[in-house]
């Protein structure tokens, strides 16, 4: 049975509605919020670009294979680079959306698209890491602080800058960029000046593992495996340009100056920034560092100052400061994108968000651990595992943006509501699969030391044909699921109100909801439990909504919410394992080593007491868990209490009302039946004596005789709507008996009647009362037909149908009238209401009555102008062995 959806308002912590905090996470950038300048988007997207992990990058590389194979795969890299992050810098900023959500759409799918999330979370944490512990060498070296308190300083100077996301980021980019981008050019311009022989050492050098003279493939290809990782950073860099403004004749140049720029153009200034560390961390080398000193940017930025002044303070100050300026301007970057990767990822497999700002926590946390791991110092190694997976997912969307797409195979919009979407793609998720294992094996030595070497390479290109493949072999079929129709609403106003949240949002970011009869938000859509993603199934929206959903044996004995429930506790216990891996860490490095105790020791008793608190982590972490669901639940009954109360109250209201109808019915019936009959004597027989006159006074006659006729009707419908007659059910055909029905019916000339009878379906009703259900409803609809003015020679249809759907019949009488106002619709039930001259306001209530009385339901939408549906349902009838169909049911 079709029944009213609770539709139980969703609330959000304050920073999760908050906009300026939460800056659209899992969501579309929103037009009102889309204020900044093109050159303020590209000024604070290319302050990221300060990561000194990119001169780490360079210097390590190149003190590994040499400048002959280190320098063609910088230039390589950064081409390929170029050409992938074009079309995704460019997709995001034409449909304002981040990384996640571009994925969704590109090929991955709705669910499809979390382990995506977890890859781009990765890179931000790794990254943090990586550049948070080059700001602890900075302090370390310059304040003699502890590298352990300055691991923890690093992370936690980020926190107040991060929270309030792109506002205040913005403001630092645009504070810091002059005197970073002074500080960086200007040790060069030194070394150039001072020392150009400088340049012939570098092109000369030959590395740990190679010859200067040679190219060597296979360390080449090891080189451009350790860069390939750098590929993602396009997410960061979208994560601001989906705050461009639109696109229009007047701002087309410096718009598609910021994309190319701010996007694809990163890797310029990257790919430069990486030439620099390799020379740096030469002449590390050649001024007697260690290569293990040489790598790390605080000493090649000493060594680049001594060009610049001869006093050592002023050469470890310079390089301090430049070090921490550019590593606080990469870390908010990093900070932020990784706390909307998590939200992005925890929000689909939990259905629950509690906002960016838990998550920027979190990723700090994480990145806080990976540094106390001693991330830096394996620092090839992580970024050569990684580059593979990263670059697997950048091929499959770069296939779908510029293959896919232009073909026609792949929608030429960016979809990322989970209401239009499938929850997995194949194109994506597919190619992505199949390039990581196969790249994987490659690394691990299985298919040869050439594939090795170039198993990032391979990655690329196997995702790249993997997903045009399969998308051709699919031909889109799984991008979109349903229809993605425009709402209407928007037109005027510009925001749509969520029927969930009741917060307004800009169309692009609301879906249209069958479940809630409504228009919902993107987040909203992604943190609802409840619907099953019936919009994509349309069947079984009436199940849903009665809570009769068919599912496997299998789903019948796993418990309710299972998924959703691990999934909460794992991330409950990721986090408190983090957390306290942290403390064992931050024990470990910092404690006094007993001189009669070896490390060896040490290690091994933090890493047992640390394994036993495993297993109190494990106990916390669900009794967590189940005392936030018990929380919940309690609040859900409180809220469901409050419904009934309120429901109650309304019964009791309308049934105090009725009571108040019947009795007045009944004293009114019996005061004005008899004068109106004898009204109607005294008419006919003046009538009779005045046959021969005037028409004004024959016509005036009759209005009187319509009027006493209107007062009879009215005491008729007060008097069968004020009685709660029994009903009287028997078995009857809904089709033949609708039929029959529908003949009875004398409709005007210009109303049109269409059937469409598809049910063949059996129901119990009283057919006295139903039948008298459908008349009132019929004549609504025909009278609806009417023009309001008489200049329009009035015309229209009335369509009636039946179908069956599930366990329901669905009946449906339609007409394309005048429609009922946005005003009325809410008060069309209620007993003497009525939007007619001459109408009572009892004929659909009464309607409504016996249609619950029968165990249906019924609902009304309508358009003003265009016309109202009117749907019913009710209840098949069960078959029952040896039962009589027509027997009746009932005194």
């Amino acid at each position: 049975m079709k029944s009213e959806t609770i539709k139980a308002r969703r609330s959000y912590q304050a920073w999760v509605a908050n906009e300026t905090l939460e800056d659209y996470s899992l969501r579309y950038a929103a037009r009102s919020f889309r204020r900044w300048s093109p050159f303020v988007i590209a000024n604070t997207a290319l302050g990221g670009i300060s990561f000194l992990a990119l001169e780490a990058i360079g210097g390590a590389i190149t003190l590994n294979y040499g400048f002959s194979n280190a320098f063609p795969a910088i230039i390589i890299v950064c081409l390929f680079v170029f050409i992938t992050n074009l079309p995704i810098a460019y997709y995001s900023s034409r449909y304002n959306v981040d990384m996640d959500l571009l994925t969704r759409g590109a090929g991955f799918g709705y669910i499809g698209s979390t382990i995506t999330s977890l890859i781009y979370a990765g890179f931000t944490f790794i990254f943090f890491a990586l550049e948070a512990a080059i700001m602890a060498q900075a302090l370390e070296i310059y304040f003699g602080l502890p590298i352990v308190i300055g691991y923890i300083t690093s992370s936690i100077v980020i926190i107040p800058i991060t929270f309030f996301g792109v506002t205040w980021i913005s403001q630092l980019q645009l504070i810091t960029q002059p005197i970073w981008l002074v500080m960086l050019v200007s040790p060069f311009v030194f070394i150039f000046y001072k020392e150009p022989e400088v340049l012939s050492q570098w092109l000369h050098f030959a590395g740990a593992r190679g010859d200067a003279s040679e190219f060597n493939y296979l360390q080449f290809g090891a080189a451009t495996g350790v860069l390939f990782a750098l590929v993602v950073q396009i997410g960061e860099q979208v994560d601001y340009l989906r705050f461009l403004p639109d696109k229009t004749a007047q701002n087309r140049f410096s718009w598609w100056c910021t994309v190319i720029s701010a996007g694809p153009g990163w890797i310029i200034i990257g790919g430069l920034k990486i030439l620099a560390g390799s020379l740096l961390a030469v002449i590390a080398v050649g001024a007697g560092l260690a290569y293990s000193n040489a790598v790390e940017p605080i000493h090649m930025y000493i060594k680049a100052y001594e060009y610049v002044s001869d006093d050592p303070w002023v050469v470890l100050s310079a390089a301090a400061l430049f070090v921490l300026i550019s590593q606080v301007k990469i870390n908010v970057t990093n900070a932020y994108a990784g706390s909307l990767a998590w939200s992005n990822f925890y929000s689909r497999v939990t259905h629950y968000h509690p906002g960016r700002v838990v998550w920027l926590i979190f990723n700090i946390l994480i990145s806080l651990l990976l540094m106390l791991m001693g991330v830096f110092e394996t620092l090839e190694t992580v970024l050569a595992i990684y580059s593979i997976l990263a670059i697997a997912w950048i091929g499959a969307i770069f296939a779908d943006l510029v293959v896919l797409k232009p073909l026609g195979i792949s929608p030429a919009f960016i979809e990322f509501k989970r209401a239009y979407l499938y929850n997995v793609n194949p194109v994506g998720c597919g190619a992505m699969a199949i390039a990581s294992v196969i790249s994987l094996a490659a690394f691990a030595g299985t298919l040869g030391a050439v594939a090795e070497a170039y198993s990032a390479a391979l990655s690329l290109g196997t995702s790249f044909a993997a997903a045009i493949a399969i998308g051709v072999v699919t031909r889109g079929r799984y991008y979109i699921a349903r229809d993605t129709p425009l709402i209407d609403e928007a037109a005027g106003s510009g925001t749509v109100q969520c029927v969930i949240c009741s917060y307004a949002y800009e169309a692009q970011d609301m879906a249209q909801c069958p479940f809630y009869e409504g228009s919902i938000c993107s987040l909203c859509c992604s943190l609802d439990a409840h619907c099953h993603d019936v919009c994509k199934s349309p069947d079984n929206l009436s199940a849903a909504k009665a809570g009769e959903l068919e599912f496997s044996h299998l789903r019948r004995m796993i418990p309710p919410h299972l998924i959703q429930r691990l999934a909460k506790f794992l991330g409950v216990f990721l986090a408190l394992a983090v957390v306290t891996a942290a403390f064992f860490l931050l024990a470990y490095r910092m404690i006094e080593l007993d001189p009669t105790a070896s490390q060896v020791d040490n290690v091994r008793l933090l890493l047992r007491v640390y394994l036993v608190s495993l297993v109190l982590i494990c106990i916390g972490a669900w009794w967590i868990v189940l005392s936030h669901e018990s929380r919940e639940l309690a609040e859900r009954e409180l809220v469901a209490s409050l419904e009934e109360l309120t429901e109650t109250r309304q019964e009791l209201m309308q049934s105090e009302r009725l009571a108040t109808i019947g009795q007045l019915t009944a004293t009114v019936s019996h005061e004005l039946r008899n004068p109106l009959g004898t009204l109607l004597s005294s008419i006919s027989v003046v009538r009779k004596y005045l046959k021969n006159t005037d028409p004004p006074i024959q016509d005036e006659l009759d209005r009187m005789q319509r009027n006493i006729w209107r007062c009879a009707h009215i005491i008729e419908d007060l008097l069968e709507f004020s009685r709660n007659k029994e009903i009287r059910s028997r078995a009857v055909q809904i089709d033949d008996w609708i039929a029959a029905q529908v003949v009875e019916q004398t409709l005007p000339e210009f109303v049109h009647l269409k059937t469409d009878f598809q049910s063949g379906a059996k129901v119990l009703i009283d057919s006295e009362k139903f039948r008298q259900a459908i008349v009132n409803l019929v004549q609504n609809a025909h009278q609806a037909i009417v023009p309001q003015d008489d200049k329009t020679s009035p015309s229209g249809i009335l369509t009636i149908s039946t179908r069956t759907r599930g366990k329901q019949v669905e009946l449906r009488i339609v007409d394309d009238g005048c429609g009922i106002s946005p005003e009325d619709a809410d008060s069309i039930f209620k007993p003497l209401f009525s939007t007619k001259a001459f109408g009572v306001g009892l004929g659909l209530p009464l309607v409504q009555r016996i249609v619950e009385r029968h165990d249906g339901d019924i609902s009304i939408q309508s358009d003003l102008g265009k016309g109202t549906s009117v749907t019913i349902w009710l209840p098949v009838m069960r078959e029952e062995p040896n039962a009589k169909s027509s027997a009746a049911i009932g005194p």
